[in-house]
């Protein structure tokens, strides 16, 4: 008979390796708890790391797209808060423009110019306004301030001036000479205004528009997709007809209610200004519509995705996730053989001759 000796070097050896094996799949039992998925995706599913993979990925999608329309949302709201605050402004010089229409004294002119010079200041105030450093109305021209205000220095002043000019100096001869506006006669000045102002206020696109003295905004608005297959205008611009008439009006308010004009002379300047306002006021109300519609779709693709996710993270859990009571009895069971594992190698350490000589 032959006895084999084996040395208590070795046995503590050999559980000092189960340690560490019961460590790291401790550690392992202990993530999937607390997360309630595998740990090691590859390992657990084998060939089924693709389907992960792409659910992750559309996880990811929809993550990113959630993240673009919470800043197309604010840059909508920002801008129907503008234009709000634009269509008041022309709103209050409208009725202005209403209440004085039949006075002609000086004092009453005097005040009607004065609250179309602050409403022009509001309006403009608002139509440069600027969102997380971008012009909301500058169309895709984020970086350029749109709007002007008309100023005796300003390059709209120069046009004007350069178009009464020419009217006056295309004017049939009388006696005395033609040399300045009081001198108008209603059907003069209703040429002027429809013939030389108006067309400088048409769509920038046109020839002979001279809007771009006012507006350096594109004409073109910024677009976002806001779904995996939704795309929508999230912008306004200053060369919309709603900026153009209260620009226009406002030009004729300040420029031709003037004290030196006849009674029906100012009436016809009044009731053109009137009309121009009014056309103004219903156009920046169409363009807080157009925005209201893409808040309305933004809400609406955000409710889709975030039903999508839900959807998705069903799935994704199905393919990913394990038993977390199975995983914590483990966990529990290991915890239990590591305790003993420690013990027995705590007295394997104490075994020596010398303790039996």
């Amino acid at each position: 008979m032959k006895t084999s000796f084996v040395s208590n070097l070795a046995v503590q050896n050999a559980m000092r390796l189960t340690i560490q094996r019961g460590q790291v799949e401790m550690m392992k039992l202990n993530d999937e708890v607390s997360t309630g998925v595998h740990a090691d995706y590859g390992l657990a599913l084998g060939a089924s790391t693709s389907k992960s993979v792409n659910i992750s990925s559309q996880l990811d999608r929809l993550a990113t797209l959630k993240s673009t329309n919470s800043i197309v949302t604010q840059r909508l709201a920002g801008s129907q808060e503008a234009l709000k605050t634009m269509q008041d402004a022309a709103q209050k010089s409208l009725s202005s423009l209403m209440a004085f229409r039949d006075n002609s004294t000086a004092d009453l002119l005097k005040i009607a110019q004065d609250q179309n010079a602050a409403a022009m200041t509001t309006f403009t105030s608002a139509a440069n306004t600027s969102l997380n450093g971008e012009y909301l109305f500058s169309g895709i021209n984020t970086d350029v301030q749109p709007f002007t205000e008309y100023t005796p220095t300003s390059a709209a002043k120069a046009s004007y001036d350069a178009a009464l000019s020419t009217f006056i100096a295309a004017q049939p001869v009388q006696v005395p000479p033609l040399n300045s506006v009081n001198q108008f006669t209603k059907a003069q000045m209703t040429d002027f205004i429809d013939n030389s102002l108006a067309p400088m206020y048409a769509d920038p696109s046109v020839a002979g528009s001279k809007w771009t003295d006012w507006s350096d905004a594109s004409s073109q608005n910024m677009t976002s997709r806001i779904s995996a297959n939704e795309v929508i205008q999230s912008s306004a611009n200053l060369n919309a007809e709603g900026a153009r008439k209260f620009a226009l009006a406002s030009l004729i308010s300040t420029e031709l209610l003037s004290v030196g004009l006849s009674d029906d002379v100012r009436g016809a300047v009044t009731g053109k200004a009137i009309e121009f306002m009014g056309e103004a006021v219903t156009g920046l109300i169409s363009m807080q519509s157009n925005l209201g519609l893409s808040q309305e779709r933004v809400k609406k693709a955000n409710t889709s995705i975030e039903a999508q996710t839900k959807i998705i993270k069903a799935n994704q859990l199905d393919l990913e996730g394990i038993d977390t009571f199975a995983a914590s009895t483990m966990l529990k069971t290991l915890q239990s053989q590591l305790e003993t594992s420690y013990t027995l190698t705590a007295r394997l350490q104490q075994l020596s001759l010398i303790n039996f000589l």
